[in-house]
């Protein structure tokens, strides 16, 4: 049964709430798919699926953000996930927004309504200068969320023994695009 307070984020179509223990089985259709997870070094086993969502469970108390599971709105049904985590990229602690996908659900525009939510939450939470997301350089679809997302690559980088590009967003390009949206269409 989902409770409001575990919601941490609404969109349109979409309800980023925290993880909870429950979402193993949902979640582990994307963690644990060969297809889903073609772009990770392996998919995960579902002992290391209850250790991220142990984690992200840490995560909410400090640093206070993690990944959230993401619902469809319409029916409850889990999608995957998406949040604002923090990644340590060549030393230095980044806000990386993150997102894993059911397949059946790719094309649709939920990851890219998920990331910019969680960009947004990002930004309006968070004293980051900037938001990140780190793609492996054949990761087209995710590229294509990112660049949706705003974000362009800054720099490539080996991230846990995997060439990464750093895809990135400044925090003064996000409030300019956001000034821009806000005025709405030019007539």
């Amino acid at each position: 049964m989902k409770v409001a307070a575990d919601v941490v984020i609404g969109t349109e179509r979409l309800l980023l709430r925290r993880m909870r223990l429950d979402d193993v089985d949902a979640l582990f259709q994307v963690w644990g798919d060969a297809h889903a997870m073609r772009f990770y070094p392996a998919p995960l086993t579902r002992e290391e699926l209850l250790e991220r969502v142990a984690r992200n469970l840490e995560r909410y108390a400090a640093p206070g953000h993690g990944l959230y599971t993401a619902e469809l709105k319409s029916t409850g049904e889990i999608l995957g996930d998406c949040g604002p985590t923090v990644q340590e990229v060549e030393g230095t602690p980044e806000i990386e927004v993150g997102y894993h996908f059911l397949p059946r659900y790719w094309g649709n525009g939920y990851a890219t309504e998920a990331a910019r939510a969680a960009r947004d939450w990002a930004f309006n939470n968070l004293p980051c200068a900037r938001v990140i997301s780190l793609i492996r350089p054949v990761n087209v679809p995710s590229q294509r969320v990112a660049q949706r997302n705003g974000m362009s690559v800054v720099r490539r980088v080996i991230w846990r023994e995997l060439e990464h590009d750093v895809w990135a967003i400044p925090r003064s390009d996000w409030q300019r695009q956001a000034a821009v949206a806000a005025r709405g269409p030019v007539v």
